[in-house]
C-alpha cells in the first residue's frame, strides 16, 4: 500500500494537489505536505489532471493476475518449437531466441511479456544462460579501413524451414570490423566468390589485401611428389580464376596456413 494512503485520504490528497494548479501551494510545499519525492509527486498530479473527480490512491489492476489456461498452451507449445531447433545438430543455432517466440505468439493472437515467456522457460527446461562472453584478445593488424577484408565462407543448415544446406560468403574488413558483404548462394563456387567480391568493391572501393583461406578457390596447392606421381607444376605456381581477377585488379592476397589461423568470419542466425 502507498504509504501516502496511510497517511491521507484521496480527498485530502486532491485538495493539496488542486492547490499546486491553482497556485495557491509551490510543488516544494505539496511534496512537503505529501511526504513524497518529485518524481512520486508528479505521478500523483498526472493521475489527478485525468480525472480529478475519480482521482483514487487505490491501486488498479490493470491486466488478470493469471494467464488464461489457453495462453499457457500456446507458450508451451512455442517453447517446445524452439527446443527442438536448438537441439538440432544440423542447424547452427545454440540459444533460445525469445524475441522470436514472443513474434510468433503475436501471430497466434497472445501477447504476453518477455518476461514471462523467459519465466514459462525456466519452467519448462526450455534456458539456457547466457554463455560468459570471452574476453577479445585478437589484435587488428591493419591501421586503416580498406587495409584487409577477411574473406570467407560458411555451410550450414541456416534455416529449420530449408530442405538444404546454403552457403554464406562473407567479407569483413579487419580495421573496422564493419561487415561489407553477406551473402547467400546454392554453391560455393568460384564464380560465387568473384560475384562477392565484385559487389564489395562497386560498393566500397578496391581494398589493398584479401585475406582467404587455402581452398582451391582461392590457391593452387599441390601435394607431394610420390613413387606413382610426379607433378608438373607446384603450389603457387599457378593462378586460380578468383586470383586471376584479384591480380588484375592489383588486389594483394594473404592466405591463412590453417583454419585456426584464419577463424570464421561467418555468423550464424537463429530464424524466426
Amino acid at each position: 500500500m502507498d504509504h501516502v494512503q496511510r497517511r491521507l485520504t484521496d480527498e485530502q490528497v486532491k485538495i493539496i494537489l488542486k492547490g499546486y494548479c491553482k497556485g495557491t501551494l509551490d510543488r516544494t510545499q505539496a511534496e512537503e505536505v505529501l511526504g513524497v519525492g518529485k518524481s512520486r509527486f508528479f505521478a500523483l498530479l498526472k493521475d489527478y489532471r485525468r480525472d480529478p473527480n475519480q482521482f483514487s490512491l487505490a491501486y488498479h489492476r490493470d491486466s488478470p493476475g493469471r494467464l488464461p489456461a489457453s495462453t499457457e498452451t500456446e507458450i508451451e507449445k512455442q517453447l517446445i518449437v524452439e527446443k527442438g531447433l536448438v537441439e538440432d545438430p544440423s542447424l547452427p543455432i545454440t540459444t533460445y531466441n525469445y524475441s522470436a517466440i514472443r513474434d510468433r505468439l503475436i501471430k497466434h493472437g497472445v501477447t504476453v511479456a518477455l518476461s514471462t515467456i523467459i519465466e514459462r522457460a525456466k519452467r519448462l527446461d526450455c534456458y539456457e544462460p547466457q554463455p560468459r562472453q570471452k574476453a577479445h584478445d585478437r589484435e587488428v593488424v591493419t591501421a586503416a579501413i580498406g587495409a584487409l577484408i577477411q574473406h570467407d565462407a560458411s555451410h550450414h543448415h541456416w534455416s529449420p524451414y530449408a530442405e538444404e544446406k546454403w552457403v554464406l560468403i562473407t567479407s569483413i574488413d579487419d580495421f573496422s570490423r564493419k561487415l561489407l558483404y553477406a551473402d547467400f548462394f546454392e554453391q560455393e563456387t568460384t564464380w560465387a566468390h568473384i560475384k562477392a567480391a565484385e559487389t564489395l568493391m562497386v560498393n566500397y572501393g578496391i581494398p589493398l589485401r584479401y585475406y582467404v583461406d587455402s581452398l582451391r578457390v582461392f590457391r593452387f596447392v599441390q601435394g607431394r611428389d610420390s613413387f606413382w606421381r610426379k607433378h608438373v607444376l607446384q603450389t603457387d605456381e599457378v593462378d586460380t580464376q578468383w586470383r586471376q581477377v584479384m591480380r588484375r585488379l592489383g588486389v594483394d592476397v594473404t592466405h591463412a596456413l590453417s583454419p585456426q589461423a584464419k577463424g570464421n568470419v561467418s555468423y550464424c542466425t537463429s530464424f524466426p
